[in-house]
């Protein structure tokens, strides 16, 4: 059929498949959205099916609809009567009209993940139990996967009742879903659960839709979980056995294993669906030979897979460049530096140049480096470093604790973690600020008069205690000890470890990300305070100037989120074991996971790509020797030029803050190591808590502390009006008097 005409002859034989289970295996790149639409179009025009007797699932609207534009292009036919849309939108469309089969009225109300919350807390309210032992993100993980496992609140108070914690984990689920019984609400796992259990607990609506669908397409079957398998099991198989579903995946692309994704759906299609036939897709519209074969080299050590190897038409290319650098910084300014080379001498647009990572927390390093180096960026999938919850969350401490008359900062954390103060109680004590002419912060020492109920009255007492601590804190701890005090004191740590959900680990990365940013500044700085500290971070954040509406801009992102885009020239940062692969159980079912995320993220890239690597990284805190990624030893030799270590850090160091410097007014005095100045202007042996000294800027001051040892050796000082310093002594441009 001329419809067919465009498709390779591998497509156009899936495409035109008659009947019976059909699994196309589509490699990265292969085509697989255009055999989908295409047979689609190929079904209808052939007169094989009505337009409403096809259903085409996606996983996302935005798939949903590009395949419905596309078949639009492809036929005459009106496409609004067709099913095509995600799991969940056919499953309300069927529960609106049979719902009321198992319990509930019609008019039944769709709970978002905000509802879920509220009626979670709602729960736990109830139930008086401690919120912070009993978080709320982690509980709706807990009940998403029961239900997707089909497991009833009461089984799991059961397989856990010998176990406090967990026991009232379930009271809680059991209490949620009695709760949504009585609203007549449905939660987005309810959607398909509850259709499911419509279709096996009544025969005529299941041959109502077994008939009226003649043919089910489902895209990225490697990411379907227990539940969306079953109901394409029940949806395809008819009573003679017959079964048209037509489904496209790439076992190697299953990524999503953490979310309930099961891989042993594709891997057993044959075995559930007899007589299935199975197209391989191998041929890649996208990337040059050496990238598939590097990712054809990689993917081979799995286990858990079809087998296919990807080919292409297109020129070989350029060996992939693996590039070992010193640290996190070096990674960072080589990476920016081979993104200027692209951009300038090869004329690639910025915007078609991608860098990947495992990790969100990650992005930090990489985003200063981009910003000194003045290129542009997007964060896709995620939000920039500095402007992430839990980082504006511990910097609105840092800001309160050193200005006590900063109002935005007190109203964003007045109550994080809860303190059960109500939006009344900080009402109350805006407008006696107001009134008094007063800060937020200063009113609350006013407690007294502004008629509070006793209970917040004690938490108000209890946060101004705890302020007023760290405010002395600040001035005799290290910066970094002092942030470790400051997240531990606050309670944001143990909010945040509450959290079990994949989102709440990110989180927790975060905050040690900023632990790490806040050391690596202690280190290169004589100056640095808390307010040394804090200038630097805004002043990074007000020279990017790149925003998301800037079209020629770099794109950062996880390579979760970067599975089905592709990218001229992507670098692939932090190719280190335990950051990639992250190694949790080291089973081989992670590893097996964590290589397909690797084969995703080199499949990424259709011209150039580059992996880096560092020699030592910072991590929480710490500063920690690497190893490369076991990962880069499977990659075919002949499809790499690995560089001898190359140092831009080291480079670039002498002019690493320099435009920052400028608008600082000189606020930062350089190390004098890095002046040309390297002898220490006193022996440790010299000097001695005590003792006064002489500072060029600071003038006197008395030593009070001496810790550390040799290089490392840091001497506190306290200045005459200038409060206390934290000095390295190699390098302290004092003399004792």
């Amino acid at each position: 059929m001329e419809i067919l005409n465009s498709l390779n002859e591998k497509q156009r034989e899936a495409a035109s498949h008659d009947k019976g289970p059909i699994l196309v295996i589509a490699g990265a790149g292969t085509g697989k959205t255009r055999v989908l639409t295409h047979r689609i179009a190929y079904l209808i025009k052939s007169g094989k099916a009505m337009p409403w007797e096809v259903l085409a699932i996606t996983f996302t609207n935005k798939a949903a609809g590009e395949m419905k534009d596309r078949i639009g292009q492809l036929i005459d036919y009106s496409i609004d009567k067709m099913w095509i849309g995600t799991f969940h939108s056919i499953c309300v469309r069927i529960l609106r009209r049979f719902i009321d089969r198992i319990g509930y009225d019609k008019n039944f109300t769709i709970y978002d993940t905000d509802d879920q919350r509220i009626l979670i807390r709602d729960c736990i309210k109830e139930l008086e139990l401690d919120p912070k032992t009993y978080n709320h993100s982690s509980i709706k993980a807990l009940i998403s996967n029961e239900k997707n496992s089909r497991n009833t609140p009461d089984n799991y108070i059961k397989d856990n009742y010998g176990n406090f914690v967990n026991r009232n984990k379930g009271e809680i689920y059991s209490l949620y879903e009695k709760k949504l019984k009585t609203s007549n609400a449905l939660d987005f796992d309810d959607l398909i659960v509850k259709t499911l259990k419509l279709l096996e607990t009544n025969e005529d609506v299941l041959e109502l839709y077994q008939e009226r669908f003649k043919y089910i397409l489902v895209d990225e079957y490697q990411d379907t979980n227990n539940v969306q398998y079953n109901l394409i099991k029940i949806l395809g198989k008819k009573k003679n056995d017959e079964s048209n579903v037509f489904v496209v995946g790439d076992e190697d692309q299953s990524i999503y294993g953490w979310r309930g994704a099961d891989i042993s759906n594709i891997l057993n299609f044959e075995k559930d669906f007899k007589g299935a036939k199975t197209v391989k897709l191998e041929k890649n519209y996208r990337s040059t030979n050496i990238i598939l074969n590097a990712a054809n080299g990689v993917i081979k050590n799995n286990f858990q897979r079809k087998g296919k190897n990807l080919y292409t038409e297109l020129k070989e290319g350029s060996l992939i460049r693996i590039l070992q650098s010193d640290n996190e910084k070096d990674e960072a300014f080589t990476i920016a530096a081979l993104m200027r080379q692209e951009h300038r001498e090869k004329n690639i647009d910025y915007s078609e140049i991608s860098v990947l990572y495992r990790t969100n927390a990650q992005s930090r390093a990489l985003e200063e480096g981009l910003i000194r180096e003045g290129i542009p960026y997007k964060i896709v999938g995620g939000v920039k470093f500095y402007e992430r919850k839990e980082i504006k969350d511990i910097m609105a401490y840092l800001r309160l604790i050193l200005n006590q008359k900063d109002d935005i900062s007190f109203n964003r954390i007045i109550n994080v973690p809860r303190r059960k103060l109500g939006q009344k109680t900080i009402g109350i004590i805006s407008d006696y600020a107001e009134l008094k002419g007063i800060s937020n912060f200063e009113a609350c020492f006013e407690s007294d008069k502004l008629e509070l109920m006793p209970s917040a009255a004690k938490s108000i007492e209890s946060f101004l205690s705890m302020i007023e601590m760290l405010m002395i804190k600040k001035d005799v701890m290290p910066l970094s000890e002092f942030i470790i005090d400051v997240i531990e004191s606050t309670g944001l740590k143990d909010m945040l470890l509450q959290d079990e959900t994949v989102e709440g680990r990110s989180r927790v990365e975060n905050m040690d990300e900023f632990l790490s940013a806040a050391k690596d500044f202690e280190e290169r700085y004589l100056e640095n305070s808390l307010e040394d500290f804090l200038v630097h971070i805004s002043l990074l954040a007000d020279i990017d100037k790149t925003e998301d509406t800037i079209k020629d801009s770099v794109t950062l992102m996880t390579v979760h989120s970067a599975k089905g885009l592709e990218f001229d020239t992507v670098f692939i940062a932090g190719l280190e074991d335990g950051i990639f692969p992250i190694i949790r159980n080291d089973g081989d079912d992670d590893i097996e996971e964590e290589r397909r995320l690797f084969y995703v993220a080199i499949t990424r890239a259709k011209r150039m790509l580059y992996i880096t690597h560092a020699n030592e990284r910072m991590m929480y805190g710490n500063h920690e020797l690497k190893m490369k990624s076991r990962f880069l030893k499977e990659i075919p030799e002949e499809c790499i030029e690995e560089s001898d270590p190359v140092s831009f850090g080291n480079k670039k160091l002498q002019r690493l803050e320099s435009n920052i410097e400028k608008r600082k007014d000189n606020f930062f005095i350089r190390p004098a190591a890095l002046a040309g100045n390297n002898k220490p202007k006193l022996k440790s042996d010299n000097i001695m808590p005590g003792d006064k000294i002489m500072h060029k800027v600071w003038g006197i001051g008395t030593v009070v502390q001496i810790k550390g040892d040799g290089k490392d050796k840091v001497i506190v000082i306290a200045f005459e009006n200038k409060g206390i310093k934290n000095l390295i002594l190699e390098y302290a441009p004092i003399e004792k008097i």
